[in-house]
């Protein structure tokens, strides 16, 4: 049980950090082909599933509540160290995921799975060097439509490995927004500010809303994937596991490397390494 709720705080993290993906943190803590099986068979293996899902669910708005506060601390003062941390977490599945296709053979679809996936991340942290135009949150039919639609294209990319949903939300301009609304929401929330709670309710309900049926919807998908072309979607996988340190550091912003960020920064990776290991076995 609290060995999930750290899954889920790794899994949420993830989520938050753009070029970044939860879904490879999934792939890389050993989790993702059960956590496809009970959000598709939740309701005909109900106990089974939620006693599974619950700690990890918990795990992670936990940490995206925090995250929204911490977490942009850390990039400013600590990028390298956090980068590499995030790079470790991702490299350390990489051998749990080799195990899938070792031994098996290796065809040209399979080659062909893992560069045309490497390709797409890549593609996508290079055009999300800039941020998109900030969204506009105010209260109206119409953003309460875009919000549901905006929640079902995120929790889609949140779910497939190596796709990062943050780099999408920020590449429509939704990212910061989203995020500020987070973090304002849970300030409310310990002040018990009745106005601003409504007001975060009428942004992150109908974003809650498409989040959850973008998961629904896309994680049957992905169990009919793995259940047909199992081998092609390993190899997927390890194109998108392989292509996100490179996303990472596209996206993020690095200071004049020294001897004791290096250094820092190895440990960091190394950390990163160990603990997606740990938490995978």
């Amino acid at each position: 049980m609290i060995k999930s709720f750290f899954k889920g705080v790794v899994i949420g993290i993830a989520n938050i950090v753009p070029g970044v993906s939860g879904g490879t943190m999934m792939v890389s803590m050993g989790i993702y082909d059960r956590l496809i099986h009970c959000i598709t068979h939740l309701f005909s293996e109900f106990k089974k599933s939620v006693l599974f899902l619950l700690p990890i669910a918990v795990g992670m708005v936990a940490a995206i509540a925090a995250s929204s506060f911490g977490l942009t601390y850390l990039f400013e003062h600590f990028p390298i160290q956090t980068n590499l941390l995030f790079v470790g977490l991702i490299l350390g599945g990489l051998p749990a995921v080799w195990k899938k296709v070792k031994g098996k053979g290796i065809k040209g679809g399979h080659v062909a799975a893992c560069v045309l996936f490497f390709a797409l991340v890549v593609g996508m942290a290079a055009m999300g060097e800039s941020e998109g135009q900030a969204a506009d949150l105010s209260f109206s039919i119409v953003n309460v439509v875009i919000l549901v639609g905006v929640g079902i294209i995120t929790s889609a990319t949140m779910v497939i490995p190596g796709v990062s949903g943050s780099m999408v939300l920020m590449l429509m301009g939704f990212y910061y927004p989203i995020l500020n609304e987070v973090k304002d929401f849970f300030t409310a929330l310990a002040a018990f500010d009745m106005e601003a709670i409504i007001a975060g309710c009428g942004v992150l309900i109908p974003f809650g809303i498409g989040v959850v049926a973008g998961i629904f919807g896309i994680a049957k998908l992905v169990e009919i994937i793995f259940e047909k072309f199992p081998l092609y979607a390993y190899w997927a996988i390890i194109g998108l596991i392989v292509s996100s340190p490179i996303a990472i550091l596209l996206m993020g912003t690095f200071p004049a490397l020294t001897a004791m960020s290096a250094l820092t920064g190895v440990v960091a990776l190394a950390a990163g390494i160990v603990i997606a290991m740990k938490l995978g076995e």
